[in-house]
């Protein structure tokens, strides 16, 4: 099929991909209201290191401390999916109702998020309350220093330790990425199915519209009217 051909097919069937926009522009405004302010968010991030103490035994090479941070990054790529976990999620509920907060693991698990870098534990925390998001921070502190053996206790009972490396500030964050171009994403996906659709009705249409398809079944054109 020739270039023309398919710009014909569009402009016959220009209204079968404008309809898929028109529709998926009302059911997004509809249901996600972008007009409306939406709840402000917060953040706030930590950083700890995760390791072992090295043993000391004498008249033994213990090779400088290499199976030690060795150890260190394992243990932090370990404790990145800990975190992200029911059990931590638990632990850290079950302190924060000790003081007062009651708070679902499920809230606490959707809310935190971790990464690693350079051997470091980073995790943020995401609240909607400014002034519940430190006592959730000070819980995820608490619970990962004192209570890491809980987690790993072949590992980290005897000579396991967390230090807390560095802790941010409460932050205001903005609409991500993802929520400022959900729409554009919408409306071009609507597109492109649009035209797959009218290539489809297309194909599936038997009229003859054109002296070539007469000529592909072996019909032999002697005039056209034209239409104008």
């Amino acid at each position: 099929m020739e270039l023309r051909a398919y710009l014909d097919v569009l402009r016959r069937r220009w209204w079968v991909p404008a309809i898929l926009v028109v529709l998926t522009l009302l059911f997004t405004l509809i249901t996600q209201k972008p007009w409306q302010p939406r709840p402000p968010a917060y953040v706030l991030g930590m950083s700890f290191s995760v390791g072992v103490q090295p043993q000391e035994i004498e008249d033994a090479y213990t090779y400088d401390g290499y199976y030690t941070a060795l150890s260190s990054e394992y243990l932090i790529d370990d404790f990145s999916e800990i975190v992200k976990g029911s059990e931590f999620a638990g632990a850290v509920s079950e302190r924060l109702a000790g003081d007062g907060i009651v708070l679902p693991p499920g809230v606490i698990q959707g809310s935190a998020q971790t990464g690693t870098l350079h051997r470091i534990l980073q995790v943020t925390v995401h609240s909607g309350d400014p002034e519940q998001l430190p006592l959730i921070a000070d819980a995820v502190e608490t619970t990962l220093i004192e209570d890491a053996d809980l987690f790993m206790p072949r590992l980290l009972a005897d000579q396991g330790v967390v230090y807390l490396v560095h802790r941010g500030v409460v932050a205001a964050v903005g609409p991500g990425l993802r929520q400022r171009l959900d729409l554009p994403l919408r409306l071009t996906l609507a597109f492109i199915a649009g035209i797959g659709l009218a290539f489809l009705l297309e194909y599936l249409d038997n009229r003859i519209r054109t002296s070539a398809q007469l000529e592909v079944l072996g019909i032999s054109v002697l005039a056209e009217i034209p239409k104008k």
